[in-house]
């Protein structure tokens, strides 16, 4: 329930106009993020750069290995945007910070008393109210003209489908038997003619609905749960 503890509403803000859009989710996951992110660029194309805060969800601090290799894991949303070309800058300074808690600070006025009247006490309710009221006039009253006429949106490029980016990807090995172990699920490859990958690494894809897809070399695997 948004009016819970553990509800959230996720918000992107344009630097230039103001102009903002979010939705509701349950928590602060890589789905809700990506909920979002993917709104945005439906609605007004492919943003230039992104600041987030530093949580876990967005980008995480190098451990030493990491820093002195420099081989800095990515997050799976750090990998999503990189995909799409679309920069993270972590916000640590306060004046950064601050645009976007005051935007924040908006929402937990208007909004929470525009639900209350409206009666609205769930979170798909909640997203259906902002998608088609509350941002367009949120937007009509806060948004202002940019400074410059220039757009640094961009379209999508051409041929990239954002239902195979917006997804989690994860290595795992194969075992001898051709058995992938995907977070305590066993998935059981099937054999290919003369091209056995036991003991190589695949990717894992899951996307929002958690649907399953096992690639090795760009080839898809297909495969069966063993329960």
């Amino acid at each position: 329930e948004d009016r819970g503890p553990h509800s959230c509403l996720l918000t992107l803000v344009d630097d230039a106009t103001g102009t903002s859009l979010g939705r509701f989710g349950a928590q602060e996951t890589i789905w809700a993020a990506v909920g979002v992110l993917r709104a945005w660029i439906d609605r007004y194309g492919l943003p230039h750069a992104l600041y987030t805060d530093w949580k876990n969800v967005y980008v995480r601090v190098p451990n030493q290995e990491e820093r002195d290799t420099g081989a800095e894991r990515q997050r799976s949303f750090g990998r999503t945007c990189a995909t799409l070309g679309l920069r993270i800058i972590p916000a640590s300074s306060p004046q950064a910070k601050g645009r976007i808690e005051r935007n924040h600070g908006t929402q937990q006025d208007r909004l929470v008393k525009k639900l209350r009247r409206q009666g609205i006490a769930a979170v798909d309710p909640a997203n259906t109210f902002l998608e088609t009221e509350y941002w367009a006039d949120h937007n009509r009253r806060f948004a202002r003209p940019a400074a410059s006429a220039e757009d640094f949106h961009v379209r999508v490029p051409r041929g990239l489908r954002l239902d195979t980016v917006f997804r989690l990807e994860e290595s795992r090995t194969v075992s001898n038997d051709w058995v992938v172990r995907y977070h305590n699920r066993l998935l059981q490859l099937e054999r290919q003619s003369g091209h056995a990958p036991a003991r190589s690494t695949v990717q894992v894809f899951e996307d929002v609905e958690g649907q399953l897809e096992v690639r090795y070399r760009c080839r898809v695997f297909p495969w069966r749960e063993i329960q």
